[in-house]
């Protein structure tokens, strides 16, 4: 069943050669965690996370020597750069003559009018794009004096404060976040806000935790948000290996039906009717087909129950069956028997094959056939 998601309509702007807002693709991005005057380990970084997928990555540019390396690190990555500035506006500006393609700007911590101006000088000579990234740990003090707490309307109060700014100073190229660690906070702050203005989102949950734990609570909260069509740009943010970010946030936009890369594995939990063991079997199989980019759905259950059904809508299929007998569907159909033999080699072969066909054969309607184990 395909989406019917309404998307929120935006404006669009540019991220380098990344298109973001209405009707474009919802774009994915992570963050380098290492540091970013060692060029090369950053650069090392980029590139595995571009591999896993990443459209966007940030870098942080907390000094003078940051914003020196990043000029050769702009130079060598594969994806567009977004220059995270805390604190010091002319990290910022050193940052857009480096080369970034985004300025991703904190409101609570930026500096003076005067100060965000300048900034807006430099990015508008360099072809630079921003992002107004409210955060509720961070709000301005005069925003916290006046609600006393960070809550979504004070959040609101803040983006669109600064966004007044950009307009005023004929810059338009920009888009915003407002994220917070609580879901219901973060999804009521861009919530408000899109009723307020027609800028792209950049949407996360903050500091959402560990790997297990921030997959949870961010797809809890983007979840929500990209069902209501509210959403230009993603990152889901763990205290994990970035590339697992990148991961993460394919799985959420493959779950939604809204972007497709790689394979998704339908598979049963198991119980005691399974005829393999399903739960080492799928670890090991997204493992294996874990390079692929091409979108795949493969239907691994363990018994005859829902293992047929679930088949008939798969690319590939397999199904247990008594006697160490399995049923194997390509295309949704029933194509062979799979008898004493490694199920994840012979899944993973297939797939390998399917893919490979499907790249050489301009009419999809033979690979069916041509795909005999």
């Amino acid at each position: 069943m395909k989406n019917n998601i309404k998307r929120r309509k935006t404006r669009v702007i540019n991220v380098g050669d990344v298109l973001v807002g209405y009707n474009s693709t919802i774009s994915v991005q992570s963050m380098t965690n290492t540091n970013t005057q060692d060029s090369f380990a950053t650069i090392s970084q980029i590139e595995k996370i571009a591999d896993a997928g990443a459209d966007l990555v940030r870098v942080s540019c907390p000094d003078q020597e940051s914003t020196k390396a990043l000029k050769t690190i702009v130079k060598n990555s594969p994806i567009p750069i977004i220059a995270d500035i805390h604190f010091h506006y002319k990290r910022a500006i050193e940052a857009a003559d480096a080369g970034a393609a985004c300025l991703r700007i904190n409101p609570g911590n930026i500096g003076s009018l005067e100060r965000i101006k300048e900034v807006i000088n430099a990015a508008k000579n360099n072809n630079c794009s921003m992002r107004i990234g409210v955060n509720a740990g961070s709000l301005e003090r005069r925003i916290l004096d006046k609600y006393r707490e960070p809550n979504a309307d004070a959040m609101v109060e803040s983006a669109l404060f600064h966004s007044q700014i950009l307009n005023e100073n004929d810059f338009h190229d920009f888009k915003i976040s407002v994220k917070a660690s609580d879901v219901f906070l973060t999804i009521d702050a861009y919530t408000k806000l899109a009723e307020k203005t027609d800028a792209p989102f950049h949407i996360g949950i903050t500091e959402a935790g560990g790997l297990r734990a921030g997959t949870v609570k961010s797809s809890a909260g983007l979840g929500y948000l990209l069902l209501n069509g509210i959403g230009d740009t993603i990152r889901v943010s763990l205290s994990a290996d970035p590339v697992e970010e990148v991961r993460v946030a394919y799985d959420l936009l493959k779950a939604l039906d809204i972007r497709n890369r790689g394979v998704k594995v339908i598979s049963c939990p198991s119980c005691s009717r399974q005829q393999f063991d399903v739960i080492s079997t799928v670890s090991e199989i997204e493992k294996r087909l874990s390079h692929i980019n091409q979108p795949l759905t493969v239907s691994i259950i363990g018994c005859v129950v829902n293992g047929p059904g679930e088949a008939k809508t798969a690319d590939i299929g397999l199904t247990g069956g008594g006697k160490n007998t399995h049923q194997v569907y390509i295309s949704g159909v029933s194509n062979h028997r799979l008898k004493d033999k490694d199920i994840v080699e012979h899944i993973v072969d297939l797939v390998e094959k399917y893919i490979a066909e499907i790249n050489e054969n301009t009419n999809p309607g033979n690979k069916e056939k041509q795909l005999i184990a």
